[in-house]
């Protein structure tokens, strides 16, 4: 079963995933054009760069879109997958607020919603990113001097983590113990047994006779016992009665 501290964790890698995303959108790195080392040319999922003239204007444009319809396409949706990656890890880290905020029930049955939320933002934003590296390898337009950037690897690391983070907490919830679950007590744990204890216990049940016919306990007494209590009781009130006896007369 998984503990709080997983989710915990769990929660610290999906926002840390979520920023690597956010960062990927936001820096029109994804693939850029470095002939001799220094960066010329760079596109972004909306925007295109040139360090040579200092601007960026946005990416894919009508006239692109007009060249290469299919390149332009298949652009637009890697940015639509990425940023549909972000919501659904948004609502990853929802998931998590509440189930670690719930008790010990929710705990127990959540990683199954968590899991599932993970693996479906990985598998959106890796998509993302194999369409990037496809069209790296097949558009005419990535020459020599072309490479992919820290965007795409930010992209990669993110899914690479929300995978990771679905794998263990699957794998702690088979093989974790049951959150308050009683422990074997070690058999060297019991010292020798107190003789003084004993007898108590045995002085406690003298004379237990069970249960009768409903269910209800009953006791018998001491038949020794009790006669003893009894001739000792008749000696000491048998002086007393004989006092009284004389002083009347």
């Amino acid at each position: 079963m998984t503990r709080r501290i997983v989710y915990g964790a769990g929660l610290m890698l999906t926002l840390a995933a979520t920023v690597m995303t956010i960062a990927s959108i936001a820096m029109p790195r994804w693939v850029s054009y470095s002939p001799n080392g220094e960066r010329e040319y760079s596109y972004g999922l909306h925007s295109r760069c040139s360090a040579v003239t200092g601007t960026c204007v946005p990416f894919p444009r009508t006239s692109d879109c007009t060249k290469d319809p299919s390149f332009c396409n298949m652009w637009r949706t890697v940015g639509f997958l990425t940023s549909f990656g972000v919501v659904v890890e948004l609502c990853a880290i929802v998931s998590f607020v509440i189930i670690i905020s719930g008790g010990v029930q929710r705990r127990a049955a959540g990683w199954q919603v968590a899991v599932g939320v993970l693996s479906f933002s990985a598998i959106v934003q890796c998509a993302g990113m194999a369409i990037v590296a496809f069209l790296f390898d097949h558009d005419d337009r990535f020459w020599k001097g072309w490479h992919l950037d820290l965007s795409w690897s930010l992209c990669t690391a993110s899914w690479t983590i929300l995978v990771l983070a679905s794998v263990g907490i699957a794998v702690s919830a088979f093989y974790l113990p049951a959150e308050g679950d009683y422990e074997l007590i070690p058999e060297d744990y019991y010292g020798p047994p107190d003789d003084r204890l004993l007898s108590r216990i045995a002085a406690w049940d003298n004379g237990f006779k069970g249960t009768d016919s409903e269910g209800q306990y009953s006791y018998q007494r001491d038949q020794d016992n009790m006669s003893d209590v009894a001739s000792i009781a008749a000696s000491s009130v048998a002086p007393s009665t004989r006092r009284e006896s004389e002083a009347r007369r």
